[in-house]
């Protein structure tokens, strides 16, 4: 799986990160790049893993992110970074199997889940120049959901059986951990979303994602004001 790899990824460049910062190569008072704020947004590679014998088939969505961001110093070379977001994830999958519409009430095909929050990540950055690995928990209120369903005989979408908001849980919580690299009033990075929480309701949202949670790796550009 893609998100799979890119936070296997992620890891291992935080890990190298926090190897460098205990070799003591960079002096303390180089770290920390001082009070900021922003702007940044980016791509979302998102994806619902739904464990049930009905699922053919699971593809990532990619949606995108945008919002402010602020970074504030704490020590000289730890840092606050707080964020609001408005963050558009969720997955493609296919359903099928002679059971599939017995159990809930739909034809088979392609289920397209769009899910809209705003989301506020608050992170623990160390930052060793002009790079930095953060981490910390996140917050989200489901802000929107769209609900497609494109069947095989027809190519216009549908929505399924009236799904919406009410259908899912409103709020969402987790973690976040990433790199970035700043350089003046830019920043780049990548970031890795694990949600704890289960997205769906009980009831028809709740059988097509069988407990599933968000999960979304992020790539982002940011400019400071």
């Amino acid at each position: 799986m893609l998100i799979n790899y890119l936070s296997k990824k992620l890891l291992g460049v935080g890990l190298v990160v926090f190897l460098l910062l205990g070799a003591g190569q960079v002096s303390a008072q180089e770290n920390n790049p001082g009070p900021k704020f922003g702007i940044k947004g980016g791509l979302n590679f998102s994806q619902l893993y739904v464990d049930q014998p009905t699922v053919e088939d699971e593809n990532m969505k990619v949606g995108y992110h945008f919002g402010v961001f602020g970074k504030v110093p704490i020590t000289s070379f730890l840092a606050i970074q707080p964020e609001v977001l408005y963050s558009s994830v969720g997955s493609k999958i296919t359903y099928g199997g002679s059971d599939f519409e017995n159990l809930v009430g739909i034809e088979p095909g392609e289920i397209r889940f769009n899910l809209n929050y705003v989301q506020v990540p608050i992170a623990l950055a160390v930052n060793i120049g002009p790079l930095n690995v953060h981490a910390g928990p996140y917050l989200a209120y489901l802000a929107s959901a769209k609900i497609r369903d494109l069947k095989t005989s027809d190519l216009n979408p549908n929505d399924v059986k009236e799904l919406n908001r009410d259908d899912f849980n409103s709020f969402d919580y987790g973690a976040v951990i990433g790199v970035g690299f700043d350089v003046r009033g830019l920043t780049l990075g990548a970031r890795y979303n694990y949600g704890l929480r289960e997205v769906g309701k009980s009831g028809l949202a709740g059988s097509l994602t069988n407990d599933s949670k968000n999960s979304a790796a992020q790539i982002y550009i940011g400019f400071g004001l």
